[in-house]
């Protein structure tokens, strides 16, 4: 096991990246809202009365990538070249994938993991009226199995 690289006898640090080449990255992550049926229905007929459910999450997700560094205190800032959020529905779920691109001289997986929670936790917001139940819990819904699926460093792009 290496030593930490983010702590020195001084404290936290920022680690340095300056000597690295500027590559080619991309990360994927995947996560997964549970919901009702009947909700997941909603979503798809374009019938939630907040809105569109899929746009206001798309646009999240985006922008939660972008702001990273600023949720992930040791995070350096990236300069994107890409995002792209997508979904696929199940009967009773809506998978929430995160796509991020860039060239620089560390990963995006922490920009593409922020991008699908901030997508999962808005297409929550924007349904909590029809998943409460009698007593304003949420006794079905939960967001699950946040991961990276993929993650490439290449020095040409895929």
């Amino acid at each position: 096991m290496k030593g930490l690289t983010h702590v020195d006898e001084k404290g936290v640090k920022m680690v340095e990246i300056g000597h690295k080449d500027v590559v080619y990255r991309r990360a994927v992550a995947k996560g997964r809202i549970r919901l009702r049926p009947e909700t997941v229905k909603l979503i798809r007929e374009g019938k939630i009365e907040k809105g569109n459910v899929l746009a206001a999450a798309q646009i999240a997700g985006i922008l939660a990538v972008k702001r990273t560094p600023e949720l992930i205190p040791l995070c350096h800032p990236i300069p994107l070249t890409g995002v792209d959020i997508t979904f696929e529905f199940g009967e009773d779920y809506i998978e929430v994938t995160c796509e991020v691109r860039a060239y620089y001289k560390t990963g995006v997986e922490m920009e593409a993991l922020i991008g699908a929670t901030v997508a999962l936790l808005t297409i929550w917001d924007m349904v909590k009226a029809v998943e409460k139940d009698e007593r304003g819990q949420y006794p079905y819904t939960r967001i699950e199995e946040v991961r990276v699926i993929e993650k490439v460093k290449s020095y040409s792009s895929q």
